[in-house]
Order: structure tokens, then sequence, then C-alpha cells
């Protein structure tokens, strides 16, 4: 059950978020500065590439690290294939996941390490078998940790993991969806694909992205109402639901993947997603089914003391162009309705595709903590 009341609380907000969660959402502009700093200084922008790498792998435990080869495959497009390696292991600890890369990995190739612990034994090997096979091994990981000690050995670049100070005592460890995470992990990344001209992310660029991160950190806050606040808004609208998350236009769509495991692994909240149009044959027989709004005559006389609430669907679409021209957002709002399935509409300001990409997952964000909060999770 979602408190509604604790949303236009700040002091009470505050207290329930013992992870710190929205203080991450808040510092995201700011962590993408630092991060940018680190880059920087760890001599991204002096790199002089010899062409470009045949492909880039990428290696990191959790969520943010998928989000991460989600995020740079959908921005570098067709200029270069951008391979996540998925870990193996009996659990999920750092001590237990091991990575192996692929066969025809070799000199022509880049290995990306993303992590925000840095202490997984099998990093440090994946970084040493990388430099065996010839390939150009950056890592972004907090300082002072094994994997750094791996990367000065094999000669691999390593750019600090951009943390807060909070952060650093934190119990228990911050979460691989948390927003500052993400951006910690993504932002020297950026620089350096645009360094080999795989994506365009100058530092003008990377500005930008912090400024609209400022500024929907300013608009999403806890001190702003929920009949004003979007992400707010999308929370209390997501309580008692089953997100079905559509998106629309190529950026979205790691935006929608992201938002759906946020839910999961900061509100314990399942979510389906899909993009547009194929979601409209997807999911059709979902909302004609026993999940739509439509679907228990007998919701009405539930006792709501008593009884817990049906599971209901709610969609929410997710769109990084303005509504004209070719979309499929007219049908997705018809399918929906004529299943009396209410929906949600997310879609960022006018600007470049780096920039409308990080309001959708700000936005997001936002309301992944907010319904991780007011549900208690």
């Amino acid at each position: 059950m979602l408190d509604d009341s604790l949303l236009d609380r700040p002091e009470a907000l505050a207290e329930a978020d013992r992870r710190a969660l929205l203080r991450g959402a808040a510092e995201a502009g700011a962590r993408v500065r630092t991060a940018a700093r680190h880059a920087a200084e760890a001599g991204v922008h002096q790199l002089e590439p010899d062409g470009r790498p045949r492909a880039i792998l990428i290696a990191g435990p959790g969520a943010a690290a998928t989000c991460v080869a989600d995020l740079l495959g959908t921005l570098a497009g067709a200029a270069c294939p951008v391979i996540r390696l998925t870990p193996t292991g009996v659990a999920p600890a750092a001590g237990a996941l091991r990575w192996e890369l692929p066969g025809w990995a070799g000199s022509v190739d880049l290995l990306l390490i993303t992590t925000p612990d840095g202490s997984e034994p099998g990093l440090s090997l994946l970084a040493e078998q990388a430099y065996r096979r010839g390939c150009t091994v950056v890592a972004v990981a907090p300082a002072a940790t094994p994997l750094t000690e791996a990367l000065t050995a094999t000669h691999g670049l390593f750019v600090p993991l951009a943390t807060a100070p909070y952060e650093q005592d934190e119990q228990p460890p911050v979460a691989a969806s948390a927003p500052g995470v993400l951006w910690a992990l993504l932002t020297p990344l950026l620089a350096l694909l645009d360094r080999i001209a795989l994506l365009s992310a100058p530092p003008e660029e990377i500005e930008k992205v912090a400024d609209r991160l400022d500024r929907i950190a300013e608009r999403c806050g806890p001190a702003i109402a929920t009949y004003s606040n979007p992400a707010k808004t999308l929370a209390a609208e997501l309580a008692d639901a089953l997100p079905v998350i559509w998106t629309e236009g190529t950026s979205a769509g790691p935006a929608g993947r992201r938002f759906a495991a946020a839910l999961a692994e900061l509100a314990g909240r399942p979510a389906l997603v899909a993009e547009l149009p194929e979601a409209l044959a997807e999911h059709n027989a979902l909302l004609a089914g026993p999940l739509a709004a439509s679907a228990d005559p007998d919701d009405f006389f539930r006792d709501r003391v008593e009884e817990p609430p049906a599971l209901h669907a709610r969609v929410v679409l997710l769109r990084d162009r303005p509504i004209g021209g070719l979309t499929a957002a007219p049908a997705a709002r018809e399918l929906a309705l004529g299943h009396d399935t209410p929906i949600s509409e997310l879609e960022p300001e006018a600007g470049d595709e780096l920039v409308t990409l990080a309001e959708l997952i700000a936005t997001t964000d936002f309301a992944a903590v907010y319904l991780a909060l007011a549900s208690g999770a």
C-alpha cells in the first residue's frame, strides 16, 4: 500500500530515505560534473586513438552496468557494436562473479569495466585476461581497490568513480540502480566514446546534461507538491498498479528499461516494458485479460480495509520526441483506454538526444524513489 500523505511531507520523506536515494537523485547533475572532471584529470581528452575499435565490451555487476551498456549501445548506434559481458557465478556477491572475454576478442577491441564496488576478483582477472589478449582496457571504479591495482599492473586507463561523502559509510551498500551510481559510471565513458568518435558528447554537451538534471531535481524535488511534481504524480498513479512501460523513440527505449530495473530494485515492483509499435501487439492480450482495470466488475464492492487492492495494469508512455509526424502514440492511447486502462505520459522538453534522454531517466528515477519510500520498500 502506498502512503500518499508521505509524498507531500518532505521531513517524513527524508526520515524514510535511509538509503539516501532522494539525495542521490537530487545530486545527479553535480555527480555528472564531478565525473566529467575525473575523466579529464585521468587524461581522457588527451587520448589519441588509432581509429575506432571493432567492438566495445562492457563488464560490471548489477543493473547499473546493464543500463550503461544499453545506453552506450543506443547512443553509438551502428558505429560500433556494444556488447555486455554477462557474469556467471553461484551468487550475486562480489567474490562469486566471473566474466569471460569472447573467443574472438583481441587487440582491436575495447573493454570497459564499470563497477561501484571495485573489489570483484572476477573483474581483476578479466582485466588481466584482456591485457594478455591485447585489448585496451578502461575502468570506472572507486579508487584504492583491487581493480585499480590490476589496472595499474596491466597498463589500463582508470577513472575514479565520482562518489559523495555520505556514500563511503553507507549501510547497506548503495543499490546498483541508485540514481547517482548510473551517472558516475556513465559520464566518463561518454567522454571516452566522444574522444574516439563513436558518439557526440563533448564537454559542453555534458554540461547541458548536468544543467537539465539540475532542472529536473528542482521540478521533482521533495519540497514540490504532488500536483505540480511529475515524479510524485507518476509514483501516486502507480500505487497498486502493474506498470506497463511503452517507449517511443530510439533513446526512450533504454530509459524505459532503466525505469523497470529501478522499480524492481528500489521499490520491489514488477514492471513490463516494450517499444512501440510492437508493444501494441505484445501487450494487447494482457490489457484485455484479468489485469485490465475493467476485468473485475465486483471490485467496486471490495472491502477497502480488509481486502488488499486488486493489481491492475497502468500504461506508462515514455517518448523522446514531440507529438507530430509518424507516431504510434494515438494508437497506444486508443488501445489502453479501449480496455479501460489508465495511461501516464512523459515527454521531455526539446533538446539534443543525450539531454532529453537524461530528462527521461531523471524523472523516472525520482518516481521510482518516491514509490519506494511511500510504499516502505
